[in-house]
Formats: C-alpha cells, sequence, structure tokens
C-alpha cells in the first residue's frame, strides 16, 4: 500500500536497511523508523497545529508504545500522549511522559484509577457516569480536580467493531445535571472516534457524522453551565486534516499515523509529511515455486500487497506478498517467485505494531547514508539490547 510512496520519498532508508540487514545488524520481523523524517512530520504537524489553535495529543500505539518517540514528541513541544489503553498508560507513566487523555478506547480499569489519576494527567475520558463517578473518588484521594472527557454518541456514528461504546446525546444533560454532586471531576468537554476519515469518494480526508455529534454534544454542555475546553476530534490527524479541522470543528487532534506518512491520504497522494518507516524481514525458504520470508508483524488490514527482494538497495526487485489467511498464525509471508535464502525483504503497509510480536528499531544518520541503530525495542514498549550486540 505504502511501498512505492517509500521508494519515492526515502530511498536512503531503504538503503540503510539493507546495509544493515546484510550485516546482521538488524534482524527479521523488525519495524525500522528513520527518527530524522518522523523528527521533521511531527514539527510539520506541530506548526500547522499551532497556526490554527488546535491542541495535540500523539498516539503511539501503531508505533509499539515505544517511550523513545514519545520522548522526541515531548521535546518538539507536543503536550502529551493519548494512550489508547492502560498498558500503554503504564509504559507512558514508567518514562515520566506526561498523558493528555487517557481512556479514550479503552477505559482505565477500576483497579488503576488511582495511579492514573494521581499522576496527573490533563483528562480522562468516561463512557459512563459509574467511570465518572470512579474518577471523582480517585481524584479525591488524589487532591486535586480531574478534568473528564465524556464520548458521545447518535445513532448515525460510525463506530467500529470492539469499540462499541459512550452517552448518547439525549441522556447527555441529565447526565450532566447528575454529575454535579461529584466535586472533584470537571466535565471539560467531549470526544468521539473516528471524527475524520480519509474518504474514497472525496479522494480526501473528510468529516464523520461523529464530527456534527461532537460539536452536538459540545452545545449541550453549554447550554448545561459547561465551557467545553475540549473537543476532541481524532482520526488521520495530519497537516492535511488540521486544516480541515479549523474549518469544519475541533480544537484536539490525536496524530498517529500522521506522524509516519501511513494514512491511507498518503498512500494516494503528495502530503507534507513523508514515509519514514518500513518493514524489514528476511528470505527463510522455498516451497513450491514461491519463496517464503519471515512475518511476525502482519496487521489484518494492512493491505500489504507487494515487498522489495534483494541484498543491495541498486538490485531490489519487486514482487507480490501473500499473506497468511486471517485464521492462521504468521509464521511467513509468502512471495511470487522463487528467492535466494537470506535475502532481504522490505515492505511498507497499515500498521499497528503493539498487536505484533515485532521489534522496533530506531535508525539515526539515515540522510547522511550513515545509518547507525540508536535504540531497539519489543511492540509493547519495552527496550531492548540494539540487534547488533545480541
Amino acid at each position: 500500500m505504502f511501498l512505492n510512496k517509500l521508494q519515492k520519498d526515502n530511498p536512503r532508508l531503504i538503503e540503510a536497511i539493507c546495509r544493515l540487514h546484510q550485516s546482521g545488524e538488524l534482524l527479521p520481523d523488525s519495524y525500522v523508523v528513520d527518527l530524522e523524517q518522523f523528527r521533521a512530520n511531527a514539527a510539520a504537524i506541530k506548526k500547522k497545529a499551532d497556526e490554527k489553535g488546535i491542541r495535540l495529543f500523539f498516539m503511539l500505539k501503531q508505533l509499539g508504545r515505544c517511550p523513545a518517540l514519545a520522548a522526541e514528541l515531548v521535546k518538539l513541544g507536543y503536550e502529551g500522549a493519548v494512550v489508547v489503553d492502560f498498558k500503554e498508560a503504564q509504559v507512558m507513566m514508567r518514562h515520566h511522559i506526561p498523558i493528555g487523555n487517557v481512556g479514550h478506547l479503552v477505559q482505565t480499569p477500576e483497579g488503576m484509577l488511582d495511579e492514573v489519576v494521581a499522576y496527573g494527567p490533563e483528562a480522562v475520558t468516561v463512557f459512563t457516569e459509574e467511570k465518572a463517578r470512579s474518577v471523582d473518588r480517585a481524584a479525591k484521594k488524589a487532591g486535586r480536580v480531574q478534568k473528564i472527557l465524556l464520548r458521545v454518541f447518535d445513532d448515525s456514528d460510525m463506530i467500529y467493531s470492539g469499540q462499541t461504546a459512550g452517552i448518547s446525546l439525549g441522556e447527555l444533560p441529565e447526565l450532566l445535571n447528575r454529575l454535579c454532586d461529584c466535586t472533584s471531576i470537571h466535565p471539560a468537554g467531549v470526544t468521539s472516534f473516528p471524527c475524520y476519515l480519509y474518504q474514497d469518494e472525496l479522494g480526501d480526508i473528510g468529516p464523520t457524522p461523529n464530527l456534527k455529534t461532537v460539536l452536538k454534544g459540545a452545545e449541550i454542555m453549554r447550554t448545561c453551565g459547561y465551557e467545553p475546553e475540549i473537543i476532541n476530534t481524532p482520526s488521520a490527524t495530519c497537516v492535511r486534516s488540521l486544516e480541515l479541522m479549523s474549518r469544519l470543528g475541533g480544537n484536539c487532534g490525536e496524530p498517529g499515523h500522521g506522524l509516519t506518512a501511513t494514512t491511507p491520504a498518503h498512500a494516494v497522494s503528495d502530503q507534507p509529511e513523508k514515509s519514514c518507516v518500513a518493514y524489514v524481514s528476511e528470505v527463510s525458504h522455498n516451497f513450491d515455486g514461491k519463496g517464503y520470508c519471515y512475518g511476525g508483524g502482519y496487521y489484518r488490514r494492512s493491505h500489504v500487497a507487494g515487498a522489495l527482494v534483494g541484498t543491495e538497495a541498486g538490485g531490489l526487485r519487486q514482487l507480490q506478498v501473500t499473506p497468511p489467511s486471517l485464521e492462521s498464525i504468521d509464521y511467513h509471508f509468502a512471495l511470487s517467485e522463487l528467492c535466494a535464502v537470506g535475502e532481504t525483504v522490505i515492505m511498507a503497509f497499515r500498521y499497528q505494531i503493539f498487536v505484533t510480536r515485532s521489534d522496533l528499531v530506531l535508525l539515526e544518520g539515515v540522510s547522511e547514508g550513515k545509518a547507525r541503530i540508536a535504540g531497539v525495542y519489543d511492540s509493547l514498549g519495552n527496550e531492548k539490547q540494539p540487534a547488533g550486540r545480541l
């Protein structure tokens, strides 16, 4: 899906991968990040957000919750992380990364609320009155007032399977009224997901019905006496969608795939952000007229289609990739022709590292042709020894 963009945007990363893999420093089943380009993408998004007066909480679950990347974003002036779940919250807290929003897609468990609220996140998203009251109790213990965001929905909204949750617009006024007795929480805004998405019929990023719901929710808050200071409208946050957000609504985004130029919009059009991530494998064996490379990093919505295969950047050939069926474990990917065992395999596709068993490898010096491994992390944000020292 993104292989041609990688070749166009970042041929130096391809060169670095070939050299490091063939030297034995880079192992298969690794996602590789060009740190210099990652910083440039993040800076472009931050600049646009500042121009438009939009707040940003960065999302790193797709990059394996990597604390080193989180620290880079904090250095660039990002306010903090939006953590997809409580396990990501643990990673960020362990590394002293500020948290902007927790509980957005996965609620914080009761047994972790005291710890999370005491850490001091900007906002805790809640799906229910029960969770709001639990946050209130935790904030009382911590001696602070905790901002909460209310996840709202309406019947026309788009909700992904596995993410069904929220407070209906019809219930919102009564809920806000009932929460008046909670003195240690402050309803500070509303959220939903997704509010912006790439849409084939537009050939561009556009609003979803959820955006209207969030904006209606903000109006309801105002009529109930609350000023919605955070109107969180995530998904596909990048320079392009921030332009739309400034016109159509929302004042808080969550760049994730925008940081690595891997939103669907980046696959089909040139955007300010440029490719900086690739998946690296190695030819394992041949069988029945096809080559097979190591797996481990497959994501079922990846749309993977092709790979560059060879030993040197100047001699790579592009082959078709057949991933395993969805009911199977991704031990290997099939390649469309026989290959030499040990050849480097490079892919670029839609990824979610935190649901894989892959490693994340950070590279410095790519643009100078002097790439070196700056760090290796597992798929859940735990630091490992650099591959060359194993």
